[in-house]
């Protein structure tokens, strides 16, 4: 055996042992999952997250394939996130709920945390459309942006572990509501209307708030939809007053209630 046959055999040891302990990597973090499920504990613990990156870096400090380590860890920790949403979400979770309740942030956090694909269905449909929302309420009507929702519900039937997050009046259609129940869990964001107000007073995107964007116009709209949100919701999460973790602690756990 010349020394590049044996330099080949060697990298193919590297593999299989690689393998090896990715395999019992993955199956340790099915066990961290059910460890906590069973006792009751949090299942977002982005402290352990940091923990884990800072071990790392210390380990690494001084190693001349720093970079291209970090690079691996950084898929490794993307698929360990993905194992747990799969254990956790064999759905879509359905964001409904008025402007400015947290949809986009909450969605946000919950991909960064498990590794799941958003869709936010405005800024789909608008680049799709090649317009803005309230353009295309201007030139084409309600009813058929409305048209353009249900249609986008649908094709994400096809989809698994993605947070779809709802425009405010989607959940206002019955349609759309039984097209968001064949996707998953259906969850109401709700807040004050002085909350939603400190939310959206900067924004010129709001076509249905135009002429009341304040307090009292807010909560008037929000009483009108009021229904038909607390219809179409499987579960409801106020988000006053709370970080962005405790609401997707809250939702974690409620979904995980939901299924027992």
């Amino acid at each position: 055996m010349n020394d590049l046959e044996m330099y080949r055999e060697q990298l193919a040891l590297c593999d299989d042992k690689i393998i090896d302990a990715l395999v019992e990597r993955n199956s340790i973090i099915e066990k961290i999952m059910a460890y906590k499920e069973e006792y009751g504990m949090p299942i977002l613990q982005p402290h352990q997250e940091e923990k884990q990156k800072r071990r790392l870096e210390e380990k690494l400090k001084e190693n001349k394939y720093k970079e291209e380590i970090f690079d691996v860890f950084g898929c490794i920790l993307r698929n360990s996130k993905r194992i747990q949403a799969r254990k956790l979400f064999d759905y879509n979770i359905v964001l409904i709920g008025f402007m400015g309740a947290g949809k986009s942030t909450i969605s946000d956090y919950l991909s960064t945390m498990f590794d799941m694909d958003i869709v936010e269905m405005d800024q789909v449909i608008a680049e799709r459309e090649e317009m803005s929302i309230p353009d295309i309420f201007a030139t084409y009507g309600e009813e058929y942006f409305r048209d353009l929702e249900t249609n986008l519900l649908i094709e994400m039937q096809s989809h698994k572990n993605a947070v779809i997050s709802c425009g405010g009046g989607a959940a206002l259609r019955e349609r759309n509501v039984a097209e968001m129940k064949k996707n998953g869990r259906v969850v109401l964001l709700t807040a004050t209307p002085e909350t939603i107000f400190e939310r959206v007073k900067d924004s010129n995107d709001r076509p249905v708030l135009n002429g009341r964007k304040n307090v009292k116009g807010i909560s008037e709209l929000m009483e009108q939809r009021r229904e038909k949100y607390e219809a179409a919701a499987d579960i409801v999460i106020n988000t006053d007053d709370k970080t962005v973790l405790q609401i997707c602690e809250e939702l974690v756990q409620h979904l995980q209630e939901s299924e027992e």
